[in-house]
């Protein structure tokens, strides 16, 4: 039988500590949740804000099930293109200042679609050797020939436009890098699109709420803005709830309508989530106090953590990954915090190169300084 094979490969993914299992929360999304029964301190959700269970969100979703339903029945070019998606799209567009935005499912529907519908055989794309999975099978997808460059180094890109002389040229990246935390030099990239006449599409999923001002995004952090970007973000991190949407010109917005296959052959998000992301930019532009706690427990965690044997990458962020190398350590470590009711992700390969094996700390605006001591009481305590 074929699945004596894949049992094998499971058995040798677990030798090599690489081997992957869920865990089952019973309670709401927060710093402080239950895990298999048992409570933790949690320092892993993309939850930066804290609005996944916030109580205005709550009720914006349940209003917005009574009056518009569970689902939506249909894809949104057949008959699933409700009022609040359209609200919603409007208002995403403006807060980013773009002319036009368009939702999808997730934020890997969103790539998968953008790269397939822009770009094909003939044309290239330029990526960035850390950018998240979604963005790499896209490229793939797209049958547009690949040019990876090494992970923010501009003066390799610059080399690979240099020598790239026909078809369209698209660069991707994420703008917040989801594993090392650190930020695309946005500003470098868009000067080359315009240098080489290529389009810029960045991957904002954990900048977007967090970053600039207001909290509208990484474009803002740097204060650029082009007809040349092409801007997607993902709402189930910092806004809290789910699904994704890309703002571009009008004409991107209308191809992908056209051609974007992740778009056009799924059935629409529930309207009910718009109703509830629409309460969720509320927040995020009223959120200076939660991004300016959140800024405060960085700088926290960051002084804190000195003096241990292991590498605090660099980062600004709210992803502060502690560099172990070894996975069975990271394990080992991940599992010892457990132990103490901290619940910490480490992180392995293939989703980080070989030997970089991390514990990726996230941290939310609901967690209290009290909180982040823990965190760096327990790592002192394991290091020694």
């Amino acid at each position: 039988m074929p699945f004596s094979e894949l049992q094998k490969e499971l058995a040798e993914r677990a030798a090599q500590g690489l081997l992957r299992a869920r865990r089952t929360l019973n309670t709401p999304q927060s710093p402080h949740i239950v895990v298999d029964g048992k409570s933790y301190l949690a320092f892993c959700s993309n939850d930066y804000l804290g609005l996944a269970n916030h109580p205005q969100l709550v009720a914006a979703l349940q209003q917005g099930a009574a009056q518009w339903g569970v689902g939506a029945g249909a894809a949104h070019l057949v008959s699933g293109h409700f009022e609040p998606h359209h609200l919603l799209e409007q208002q995403l567009a403006t807060f980013v200042g773009k002319p036009s935005a368009l939702i999808f499912s997730t934020g890997y529907m969103a790539n998968l679609g953008v790269v397939q519908a822009l770009v094909g055989r003939g044309d290239t794309v330029f990526a960035d050797k850390l950018n998240h999975a979604s963005l790499n099978d896209a490229m793939t997808l797209s049958r547009a020939e690949v040019k990876r460059y090494r992970h923010g180094d501009m003066e390799q890109l610059a080399r690979l436009l240099e020598q790239t002389k026909s078809g369209r040229k698209l660069i991707i990246t994420d703008a917040v890098f989801s594993m090392d935390g650190d930020i695309a030099p946005l500003r470098e990239m868009l000067a080359l699109c315009e240098q080489h006449d290529a389009w810029l599409y960045v991957d904002d999923a954990h900048g977007f709420g967090v970053l600039g001002e207001r909290g509208r995004g990484s474009l803002a952090h740097f204060g650029i803005e082009s007809s040349r970007i092409i801007y997607m973000a993902t709402l189930g991190k910092a806004a809290g709830v789910s699904g994704a949407f890309v703002a571009a010109e009008q004409v991107v917005i209308d191809t992908l309508i056209n051609h974007a296959n992740s778009y056009v052959y799924t059935t629409a998000t529930p309207p009910a989530l718009s109703s509830a992301l629409l309460q969720s930019l509320q927040l995020i532009e009223e959120g200076d106090e939660r991004r300016a706690h959140l800024k405060l427990l960085v700088a926290r965690l960051r002084s804190g953590l000195t003096g241990l044997p292991w590498i605090l990458m660099e980062s600004d962020t709210a992803i502060q990954p502690l560099l172990i190398g070894d996975n069975q350590r990271a394990l080992e470590l991940s599992a010892a915090l457990r132990e103490r009711g901290i619940w910490v992700a480490a992180i392995r390969p293939p989703t980080v190169p070989q030997g970089t094996a991390r514990l990726r700390i996230t941290l939310s605006a609901e967690h209290g300084e009290a909180d982040v001591g823990r965190l760096i009481g327990a790592l002192h305590e394991l290091a020694c």
